[in-house]
């Protein structure tokens, strides 16, 4: 079992930065790929991030490439999501995720591709 807690989450303005953090628990967590995903209401889930097991692979989507940041720490079990240059449309409800299954050294970007998911934490941007 993976347990998967985010925080970081609240409210700023358009143009200000947040990091997020995704503490992992259970399982040798330095071994699994991590991604982090949104899903803005009304719409469905989405893509934002993921690193590999090694760390020194990452992709972004389009939208937040040269805006956010994904690291891991592996010494805190810990994840992070470095959000700068917010927008209003960056508003949602972010998760992290955690592949337990087999992997290679790249990282996942569709969320079927994950098997663990923490609770949600929730961003929100105001113009």
């Amino acid at each position: 079992q993976v347990q998967l807690v985010e925080s970081g989450g609240g409210l700023v303005q358009a143009g200000g930065s947040l990091r997020l953090s995704c503490a992992a628990s259970g399982r040798a967590f330095s071994m699994f790929p991590m991604g982090w995903f949104r899903q803005a209401p009304g719409k469905e889930r989405e893509f934002v991030a993921a690193v590999s097991r090694s760390g020194d692979n990452t992709g972004y989507t389009d939208s937040v490439k040269g805006r956010f940041t994904i690291s891991r720490e592996k010494a805190k079990n810990t994840v992070y999501l470095q959000m700068n240059s917010l927008k209003p449309e960056d508003t949602a409800v972010y998760y992290c995720a955690a592949r337990t299954r087999y992997y290679s050294g790249d990282y996942y970007s569709k969320g079927v591709e994950y098997d663990y998911w923490g609770q949600g934490t929730q961003v929100t941007v105001s113009s």
